[in-house]
């Protein structure tokens, strides 16, 4: 109650202090116990958390803290700092962004903000645009409605890391107290807050253009495309029907999930990886006969798609789609003369290997990195100074980056590209699925599962600890009935084999991710969510080429079915 009492004596937004009397009101322990037995984790990317009055919660005092923590951070980078923020259609993403924006202004921080919505991948080319020192996006990105985050950038337009990324930490943790920020008007009045919008918006809009391989099979026949979109709710429309209306491409947006709403009434997870998200949007594709349907999570950095087939609308995984980009700007590059000798291709440890299989087969040097989009920027900026070119880029979970012009996961530019490839791809008498048979014939068979299981509050979180560390000191002997050859401990560093000593060889930054592969190649890797109450088991089966395409996915179904029950157990 003294926690309580403290945190009514910093917050001044009305709605929040009603919000948790409420709950004292009501004599809820447990939710009280919730909301402060500890506080918000500003971790290694920004907040996330739900919706609400206290500590534990994502509400303007805990913005308010975390950004005075930047702004300390960045006063002791330079003397010059500047921010940019942007925010999607969740609840209260315009005022928390308008909190953060006080903040960084009262601490002298010349800051850009937009007057409206816009994706993180805006965000992400505005730091860079701009010349910023730092970059803030108001997001949770497909989390539930009850949700909101602060997701927090460096100059080079990617999520921060270290060093930044601890030291930001650190000076977050040190703020406490009543924080009184100057007021829009009056850090406008100082010349200390600029709105932007077209001044990011147009060069933003031009460099997705400028990612088309084949610009000109985009302006003859892209009017012959017809394409089904839906933004879920969020803040993919503002740019995916721009920048595809632009080139002529016919983009009907699915009615009922085109406006912003942070409640997300349409859909229970606002995420193009379920498929219950995109049920409106596959109606809508079959009514209008559409040649692809495209999905976008609320701040439009991840994208999903459907293509017809029998009849039907077929989802392509995130697995399968950063496959056929690969496919796609790989062999268009070497067709065109234009792929570089120094190409480089970064994917994440639980991305299938397929991506790997296809950019390796065109001289293309693979990179795998941690889980976290942040990573894949990070080796980016490596290549600024080894002199390697970075191409394409991308993770299971529906995230791709086609450009280095835009340091986190990017669906505007993806949609633009994906588009493209599905017209390269009619030219030549095939559909998106028919390449993709093709390619599973030349390299393999690969399948992909994923099995998420939410543990909501403090306990959920020590279950999810006991587990990793029952897996840590008694790892399985056997998934599905196939014996486990090896593990890889990511937290530690080390390899560890059956019968015999660990070795430390593994040069990925400490992370609390295992990784088991099974004898016949198969590999299933465990890691809880960084960004949801959730721990995930993710599966790959691979069965080598020269076998039919029916057989091979009934010997790798066949296999998930029965890693998965062995996983359920162990859940």
């Amino acid at each position: 109650m003294n926690l309580v009492e403290e945190y009514l004596e910093y917050e001044e937004n009305e709605y929040f202090i009603r919000d948790l009397k409420k709950v004292v009101d009501s004599g809820d322990k447990e939710e009280l116990h919730d909301r402060f037995y500890t506080s918000l984790v500003f971790g290694t990317g920004g907040l996330r958390g739900k919706i609400g009055g206290g500590y534990n919660r994502m509400n303007p005092y805990i913005v308010r803290k975390a950004t005075q923590g930047l702004s300390n951070y960045v006063k002791r980078y330079t003397s010059n700092g500047s921010a940019v923020i942007a925010y999607d259609s969740r609840n209260f993403s315009k005022v928390f962004a308008e909190e953060a924006a006080r903040i960084f202004c009262s601490n002298g921080i010349k800051t850009y903000l937009f007057t409206s919505l816009r994706p993180t991948p805006v965000l992400s080319f505005a730091v860079r645009q701009l010349k910023a020192t730092t970059g803030v996006v108001v997001t949770a990105s497909h989390n539930p409605a009850v949700y909101n985050g602060y997701k927090v950038y460096w100059e080079d337009g990617g999520q921060i890391v270290p060093p930044h990324d601890k030291a930001i930490i650190d000076e977050v943790n040190a703020v406490s107290g009543r924080l009184n920020p100057l007021t829009l008007e009056e850090a406008e009045k100082k010349g200390l807050l600029e709105y932007i919008d077209s001044v990011v918006d147009e060069p933003f809009v031009k460099m997705v253009k400028e990612c088309s391989i084949r610009p000109e099979l985009m302006k003859e026949k892209g009017k012959d495309l017809k394409i089904v979109y839906t933004p879920l709710h969020g803040a993919g429309r503002v740019m995916v029907e721009r920048t595809l209306s632009e080139m002529g491409i016919k983009v009907i947006t699915v009615p009922e999930q085109r406006e912003p709403d942070g409640n997300f009434p349409t859909v229970e997870f606002p995420n193009p990886e379920i498929a219950s998200a995109m049920k409106l949007g596959i109606e809508l594709s079959l009514k209008e006969s559409a040649d692809m349907l495209m999905g976008t999570d609320p701040d439009s950095d991840r994208l999903g798609i459907a293509v017809p087939e029998n009849g039907t609308m077929v989802l392509v995984t995130g697995n399968q789609l950063g496959v056929l980009l690969a496919d796609y700007i790989f062999s268009s590059l070497n067709t065109l003369g234009k792929m570089p000798e120094n190409g480089a291709f970064v994917k994440t440890i639980v991305t299938t290997d397929l991506q790997k299989l296809v950019a390796e087969s065109f001289g293309v040097k693979v990179y795998d990195v941690l889980t976290g989009f942040k990573y894949i920027a990070e080796k980016i900026k490596e290549f600024e100074k080894t002199g390697e070119k970075y191409i394409f880029g991308g993770e299971e979970s529906y995230g791709f980056l086609v450009t280095d012009r835009v340091r986190d996961k990017d669906a505007v530019s993806a949609a633009f590209l994906a588009v493209e490839m599905a017209l390269y791809h009619r030219t030549k008498g095939k559909s998106v699925l028919d390449r993709l048979k093709e390619i599973w014939t030349e390299y393999g068979y690969f399948e992909e599962l994923l099995i998420s299981r939410y543990f909501e509050g403090q306990k959920g979180k020590d279950i999810m600890d006991s587990l990793m560390d029952s897996l840590r000191q008694n790892p399985p002997e056997l998934f599905g009935g196939i014996p486990v050859e090896k593990m890889i401990d990511y937290k530690s560093g080390e390899t560890v084999k059956a019968g015999e000593n660990r070795i430390r060889n593994i040069d990925l930054p400490p992370s609390n991710v295992l990784q088991f592969f099974l004898i016949d190649g198969s590999k299933i890797t465990v890691r809880p969510s960084g960004t949801e109450p959730k721990i995930k088991f993710y599966a790959s089966c691979r069965v080598q080429p020269g076998v039919s395409l029916e057989e091979s996915k009934r010997e790798a179904s066949g296999k998930l079915e029965a890693i998965e029950k062995d996983i359920d157990k162990l859940l």
